[in-house]
């Protein structure tokens, strides 16, 4: 099965990269753009800086004080080779192909007799091995590494790759294992690769020291540092937590390594903790785009409620995680709020993330950009994650990887089956087929322009009697499902279609795409006398760009009365709201005894709002989802 995620056990079974194809329109492009020039793009910097060259000089012998790039700069290689071999196993690009043996010849020849791979500790001068768990990402590198492995032995069988991560699994084992050094890794990560990298070779021990490390956290096993042993994780037992909390990332990426092993386990302690955790932190701590983590100083979530829009961290990589965290507890529950939930974020943060041409990216995604970023220069790697702009390249660049290997591997998050048929969660034009315990074959071909459109249709490919289960998202109110051309109305979660098929029958799912507003809680104090506007899956916001002069974003307000409504043969997505520019008169003194007055502004106008993942496109600009209502 050629499945990013594949658990032994579930109420339904995920399908991969071999039973669905996206044949086009909004992610089959740019799976194409992330195939032709992303993935290229990230090994050409990844040359250029010197992070491939890490590998050879440990080769060599010639590693020195002045290595490039940050301790973590090995896992960013591992996450180019899992998208590459998730995009191998797509196309059968050669070229991906021979990145992959280019690339898994240099890391082989990196790594020590004894299993151990890191270019950044543990040869001629460096610090000694796992001498700064806290910071030193070593096992959070090699828990991609085993991701990177897992692509490629789904998708092409064991290879030099494969075995590579075999003997740093192993050497991971002994140094940890319960005779070891009873130690966790300041980032999570090498639970996750284990844990997969267990079930994909079918070795029980794998997963087992998985279960080790998510025993040992929350003990205050790492040292203390000045953001707390929150930012690890390291603060409380994660059977015992409630929320997530700390680094937005590690949270996520132990979030789902706890998924893997309560199901392997059969642990439903474990499972119910998660799904506690994922209620509240998605109940109180994630933006409306999905995106998660709100305080930049330890890109981390921040306390309930805590959502300022203007200084959203919302990290691209945390997005990556809090897909595989919903995918995870969908697999193993059926609950359609996560496949909610990865709609949410695939559209407004995932798609956010890179330019158009595949070769900028955004790290962190804010909802409010208060004055316009400097253009970047594509020679040039950003120093600042929160730029305003996308950038070619970060000093940190963890995200434009993980876009990267996102993409290739896109198809394995749209669609499960049970033993009664296929459930279909994410729409694209694509073919989906899966075969029941029972022998028979279940075909489908979908047909949409979705998000710019909200007909779906599904075509029957496979005679039989079977079950058929259609997502209707939480915001689709109104929806209805033709059947033999009867329409009716369904509700949002999953509707269903059982009964003897014929080949070439279509079912077709209408989802309503009217814009609408959305109003925060109002216990969000950042926005409150705000309002929200989207429609169908994409969150929308105003842009510098669309408005009569450059600095009248900051005077905006707008009429809650008066219904958004789409733009028909506009540019896709474009809505209209009525608002109009009212800043109060500047002052000395920002404060008053009495409230400001708005100054007599331009007149009620039609303000363009665009989907938020296409913000700043057009140039630097700013930028803001939640919209002031006039007089509040």
């Amino acid at each position: 099965m050629t499945s990013p995620v594949l658990p032994s056990q579930g109420r339904v079974r995920p399908l991969g990269l071999a039973q669905v194809s996206i044949t086009g329109g909004f992610w089959g492009s740019r799976q194409a753009v992330n195939a032709t020039a992303t993935l290229a793009h990230c090994e050409s910097w990844m040359e250029r800086l010197g992070w491939l060259a890490n590998f050879d000089r440990v080769a060599d012998g010639t590693t020195a004080p002045d290595r490039p790039g940050w301790s973590f700069s090995d896992s960013e290689v591992y996450k180019l080779l899992e998208a590459l071999a998730w995009e191998s196993g797509r196309t059968g690009d050669p070229a991906a192909e021979a990145a992959i043996k280019r690339l898994t010849g240099r890391i082989a020849r990196a790594q020590d007799p004894d299993g151990y791979l890191n270019t950044c500790f543990g040869h001629g001068t460096q610090p000694p091995r796992y001498s700064d768990l806290e910071m030193g990402h070593e096992l959070y590198n090699t828990g991609h590494l085993l991701q990177a492995a897992v692509a490629r032995l789904r998708t092409h069988g064991e290879d030099d790759l494969v075995r590579v991560a075999r003997r740093a699994a192993d050497h991971v084992c002994r140094t940890f294992g319960p005779d070891g050094r009873a130690g966790i890794c300041g980032h999570p990560e090498i639970e996750v690769g284990l844990a997969e990298f267990g079930r994909a070779l079918g070795e029980e021990r794998y997963v087992e020291q998985a279960r080790i490390f998510l025993d040992r956290r929350g003990h205050g096993t790492l040292r203390d540092i000045p953001l707390g042993r929150a930012y690890f994780q390291d603060d409380l037992p994660i059977r015992e937590a409630d929320v997530w909390r700390g680094h937005a990332v590690r949270a996520l990426y132990l979030t789902a390594a706890a998924v893997d092993v309560a199901v392997e386990r059969g642990d439903d302690e474990l499972l119910r903790a998660v799904e506690r955790q994922w209620e509240r932190s998605v109940a109180r701590r994630t933006y409306i785009t999905g995106g998660m983590g709100s305080r930049h100083q330890d890109e981390g979530f921040g306390e309930d409620w805590e959502l300022p829009p203007d200084r959203a961290y919302c990290e691209t990589c945390a997005g990556v995680a809090s897909i595989m965290v919903s995918w995870r507890l969908h697999l193993a529950t059926g609950d359609v709020r996560y496949t909610d939930l990865i709609e949410r974020t695939l559209y407004n943060v995932v798609a956010a993330s890179p330019s158009p041409d595949g070769r900028a990216f955004f790290y962190a995604n804010p909802l409010h950009q208060r004055a316009p970023g400097r253009p970047a220069d594509p020679d040039e790697v950003s120093p600042r994650a929160e730029a305003g702009v996308r950038a070619a390249w970060f000093d940190v660049s963890c995200c434009p990887t993980n876009v990267a290997r996102t993409l290739a591997g896109l198809q394995g998050y749209l669609a499960t089956a049970d033993d009664d048929g296929l459930q279909l969660h994410q729409y694209a034009p694509s073919t989906v087929r899966a075969e029941l315990p029972d022998g028979r074959e279940v075909a489908v071909e979908v047909e949409t322009a979705y998000p710019d459109g909200g007909t779906v249709r599904v075509r029957i490919l496979a005679d039989g009697l079977w079950t058929l289960a259609l997502r209707v998202p939480a915001w689709a109110a109104g929806a209805t499902l033709a059947d033999d051309g009867r329409a009716r109305p369904v509700e949002p979660g999953m509707a269903t279609v059982r009964r003897a098929f014929r080949a070439g029958e279509v079912i077709t799912l209408e989802l309503p795409m009217e814009p609408r507003f959305t109003w925060p809680d109002p216990r969000i104090d950042a926005v409150r006398g705000c309002v929200a506007v989207e429609r169908g899956p994409e969150v929308l916001c105003a842009e510098s760009h669309d408005l009569p002069h450059p600095g009248g974003l900051d005077a905006l307000a707008i009429d809650p009365r008066a219904v958004p409504r789409s733009v028909r043969g506009a540019e896709s997505g474009e809505v209209l709201v009525r608002g109009r520019l009212a800043a109060p008169p500047d002052r000395p003194w920002a404060y008053s005894g009495a409230p400001a007055a708005s100054a007599a502004g331009i007149e009620w106008f039609d303000v363009p709002l665009r989907p938020y993942h296409s913000w700043a496109r057009r140039g630097p600009s700013s930028m803001r989802v939640w919209l002031p209502i006039e007089g509040e």
